[in-house]
């Protein structure tokens, strides 16, 4: 009885924002712990090359070189096909509950964050493909040199390349707004929504955001301005 439920769960509105919690849950631990290893720059060349490499080797001698970092990829892939996934049918989901807008619509309550959360979404996953392709693959970094992460990020930021520094920040501004709403919305999906706990809540989602957003442009805008070559 139970595993019959489990598609009907799937299915439901309710089982959708649960996904959307979630997988929101695991790509938050995901990103801090990139946060924190982006930051293992500001120890030098050497000691961010020997983190990079031993990304490589998670896992062995079970898993074969790089195995570990395929099987994140792919794991981070289907948990944000199902995070977007949901987020796309539980907005059409809303546009079909009501097909006729109204003519004179009060203006709505609610953070920057909440009413552009799928513009930033968006973002973010364009980001996600460049980043790929930057860093990752190499193809639009002119100064890639596989094997040394480094100097990649140092070729990647540097002053001429200003729009490339520029669209980071862009991007990590949107995942900043994203993960502030995403994380009070994700509390409350999953049942601890109080209105006693609103304002801690909101505080402490805000910290978090301000935190990471922080972290991720120190490393492109400390490239920037000379403080890491």
């Amino acid at each position: 009885m139970a595993i019959a439920t489990i598609p009907a769960l799937y299915r439901s509105t309710v089982g959708k924002k649960a996904i959307m919690a979630v997988s929101g849950g695991l790509m938050f631990l995901f990103i801090i712990g990139h946060m924190i290893g982006n930051l293992k720059i500001f120890f030098g060349q050497e000691e961010f090359n020997a983190y990079a490499a031993w990304l490589r080797t998670i896992g062995s001698p079970a898993l074969h070189h790089e195995w570990f970092l395929w099987i994140q990829r792919a794991g981070l892939l289907l948990i944000v096909v199902l995070h977007f996934g949901s987020a796309a049918e539980l907005t059409v989901r809303a546009k079909k509950a009501r097909p006729v807008k109204y003519q004179h619509r009060q203006p709505v309550k609610g953070s920057y964050a909440a009413r552009t959360m799928r513009w930033g979404g968006v973002i973010i996953l364009l980001f996600i493909v460049w980043h790929i392709l930057d860093l990752t693959v190499g193809t639009v970094n002119p100064g890639y040199v596989h094997g040394d992460p480094y100097r990649n990020v140092v070729a990647d930021f540097q002053p001429d390349r200003w729009y490339i520094t520029l669209f980071y920040a862009a991007a990590v501004i949107a995942l900043g707004f994203h993960l502030r709403h995403g994380l009070v919305s994700a509390v409350q999906s999953l049942g601890r929504k109080n209105p006693k706990h609103e304002k801690p809540l909101n505080l402490t989602a805000t910290a978090f955001a301000v935190l990471i957003t922080i972290g991720f442009l120190a490393v492109p805008f400390s490239v920037t301005v000379g403080l890491i070559d």
